[in-house]
């Protein structure tokens, strides 16, 4: 069976933290893909809002 794990944070660090205790637990072997997308909105009072998000794609 093949499922998917997504993420998503604010941060490419708490992304990365997460991402890594995920993967840490996992048989390399089980890994199939990874799929990484940011995305950035402009808000009206200039401050500019990231999205950092991924999909880890994997057997069970």
């Amino acid at each position: 069976m093949i499922k998917v794990k997504l993420f998503d944070h604010e941060h490419e660090k708490d992304l990365e933290v997460e991402m890594n205790k995920f993967l840490e637990k996992m048989d390399e072997k089980k890994l199939l893909d990874i799929k990484y997308n940011v995305a950035a909105v402009q808000e009206e009072d200039d401050e500019q809002i990231y999205c950092f998000s991924a999909m880890v794609i994997y057997k069970a």
